[in-house]
């Protein structure tokens, strides 16, 4: 009886100890491999005119055209907003090795969904999943993540960070990295859309733009990147091409006699024409001490799925049916300089755009997004302010940002009646990070 008493009191206080070891064991491991991280954002902002913008309207692409009624013009109407939908959580993976083989993973979300305008309620939505295999020079990258392109952005507050001046796109891909060596590395990409998207004919009405995956779904063609990198302890630079295939319609109409009655009828006829367009950029980073400096320069053809101010129209109708197309073609600009003086981060971003229009003139329908085809230029100014205490930020920006709009000629460029139409923007953020 006695050893009996002796053997239960010795598994009760082995138990406890398992038990706890396991505990720290499971903490460990997580610790190790799992990272939580995220943020909850308000935003508050001003407008002085109606605007092209989305995300309740936080995310801003430019201010809108005059558009005058009995002498007055009914898009100068001020505006305010604000909201929590771009709060944040993300769950970093990584640490787990196989024969060599380092594997990690990424998922991210946040409340943009169900927001329709400035109304609706915010539901979580997809912003990155993917999954990173490394060996050695190697790495490879599968799933959605940010388009190559759009992977560097200017240090600034607001939501769209830099956009039409810049791209922006999370897109499905399949991407490799190649390390050179001394700094250099090779990028190519296989990239689709599901998001961003590019716009086209609404397949209801031609004449209407429509933005849709179907472009490239029925293209069978991914979108194609390759881009040379080079880092060091102060400097950055990146130098890519974008060549994107699509496919605007799947049938075409022709006036065809059908009954033998010499009358000609509309008839549905399957067409294969497509847009090819491609799009080259160049983007530098420097650091001195505590300076840091970025510019980017992009020259775009259409780019409407990575939000440039772009599109694309008709420069031919066959008699077969089929098409011709010719895209706009801009040269989009930024550059910021920002200062971190201990809690203080003042920031200064300054960009261009210069439209130069298709390389043909349009005969037909023609498609755009970000009033492509009656601008001529565009610039914007935004000085910010960013101050940090631990994990809590509060910013304040000031964004100008002057559009100069006219009367399109045959190649969708603003050319006669030019005008500049301008937006004040006033915009405060407060953010806790964890």
């Amino acid at each position: 009886m006695k050893k009996l008493f002796i053997m239960a009191a010795a598994l009760l206080t082995v138990l406890p100890l398992n038990a706890q070891s396991k505990t720290e064991a499971v903490k460990e491991h997580l610790e190790n491999h799992f990272k939580v991280y995220g943020f909850i954002r308000n935003y508050f902002a001003f407008d002085t005119r109606e605007s092209s913008a989305g995300t309740e309207d936080l995310y801003y692409y430019m201010p809108k055209d005059v558009n005058m009624s009995d002498g007055v013009d009914l898009n100068a109407i001020p505006s305010f907003r604000w909201a929590a939908l771009t709060t944040r959580v993300g769950l970093d993976v990584s640490g787990y090795e196989i024969k060599g083989y380092k594997f990690g993973a990424k998922v991210e979300t946040d409340f943009y969904c169900g927001v329709s305008g400035v109304t609706g309620t915010a539901q979580l939505r997809l912003r990155q999943a993917f999954v990173t295999v490394n060996k050695d020079w190697r790495t490879w990258k599968m799933g959605q993540a940010w388009h190559p392109m759009a992977a560097d952005f200017p240090d600034i507050l607001s939501l769209e960070v830099g956009v039409p001046f810049g791209a922006f796109s999370r897109t499905p891909q399949v991407a490799a990295d190649f390390d050179l060596g001394k700094g250099f590395s090779l990028t190519a990409s296989a990239l689709w859309q599901m998001q961003y998207t590019s716009t086209g004919p609404d397949p209801d009405n031609w004449s209407k733009a429509a933005a849709s995956a179907n472009f490239i779904k029925y293209g069978c063609t991914p979108e194609g990147y390759l881009g040379l990198n080079f880092k060091n302890k102060n400097l950055l630079f990146r130098l890519g091409a974008d060549v994107l295939s699509i496919k605007p319609r799947n049938y075409g109409i022709i006036m065809k006699d059908i009954n033998g009655d010499s009358v000609d009828e509309e008839v549905k006829v399957k067409v294969s024409d497509r847009l090819t367009t491609y799009d080259l950029f160049f983007y530098g980073q420097e650091k001195f001490g505590n300076f840091t400096w970025k510019q980017k320069v992009t020259y775009v053809n259409d780019g409407s799925h990575l939000n440039f101010v772009g599109g694309y129209g008709v420069s031919a109708e066959n008699a077969d049916g089929s098409w011709e197309y010719s895209a706009t073609r801009n040269l989009s600009t930024w550059t910021t300089f920002a200062y971190k003086a201990k809690a203080w981060t003042p920031s200064l971003f300054l960009g261009y755009i210069k439209e130069f229009g298709t390389s043909k003139d349009i005969v037909g329908n023609f498609w755009a997004k970000n009033s492509a085809g009656s601008v001529n230029q565009m610039f914007r100014i935004q000085p910010d302010i960013l101050y940090t205490i631990g994990k809590f930020q509060i910013g304040l920006e000031y964004m100008y940002t002057g559009v100069e709009y006219g009367k399109a000629n045959a190649r969708k460029l603003a050319t006669t009646d030019l005008h500049w139409v301008g937006n004040h923007r006033v915009q405060a953020m407060i953010k806790f990070n964890f």
